[in-house]
């Protein structure tokens, strides 16, 4: 089984906010492969597929950013998963607006929703792909800034950032290694 998790906060005034690229990537991706997200289950909004032969769960944590591992650590517990058999897909203030890097480990960087993750799974050995979403303006609140709108010119680089977000997980789902889509989809240094 192959488990996509897509980070955000729940509720109608947090729908396209910069906090909230996780779930418009598993939307993406619930659209592409078909699957519906239509269960609620282990405080999230759950859909169930298969595809190639392979369980695949997609995953939006209702609980709010912060408590995001409560949701994760459910699942992985129930299907008695390892963390190499997901992939969390959220914001990073640390990258260019539209900008994707994907990593097969690593620390929270001050994310709470991946530091909550890190606590119920008791490791940072799980593949992740960040969308960057750039820091606000010096002196300007981040939580501020993550709870609101991308503004006109980003929108398109926004979108892009998601389809890339919702293929490599597509490509991960069917097969690769996720070295191999990391190799694919991480920018080149130079």
């Amino acid at each position: 089984m192959k488990v996509i998790i897509g980070l955000g906060n729940p509720g109608k005034q947090y729908e396209d906010t910069r906090h909230n690229v996780g779930f418009l990537a598993i939307d993406t991706l619930s659209k592409e492969l078909q699957i519906p997200l239509s269960t609620m289950k282990f405080r999230g909004i759950i859909g169930e597929g298969n595809v190639q032969g392979e369980k695949v769960l997609l995953v939006k944590p209702q609980t709010y950013m912060n408590l995001s591992g409560e949701t994760v650590g459910q699942i992985v517990s129930f299907y008695k998963l390892t963390a190499k058999d997901i992939v969390v897909i959220y914001d990073d203030l640390d990258l260019p607006v539209g900008k994707l890097r994907l990593r097969e480990k690593g620390s929270a960087g001050g994310h709470n929703g991946i530091k909550s993750i890190i606590a119920h799974l008791g490791t940072q050995d799980f593949s992740r792909i960040k969308i960057g979403i750039d820091r606000p303006e010096p002196g300007k609140s981040v939580s501020d800034y993550v709870l609101h709108s991308f503004s006109k010119s980003e929108w398109p680089h926004i979108q892009d950032a998601i389809q890339s977000a919702a293929k490599a997980s597509e490509d991960w789902i069917k097969g690769d290694s996720f070295l191999t889509v990391m190799n694919r989809y991480n920018p080149t240094r130079g």
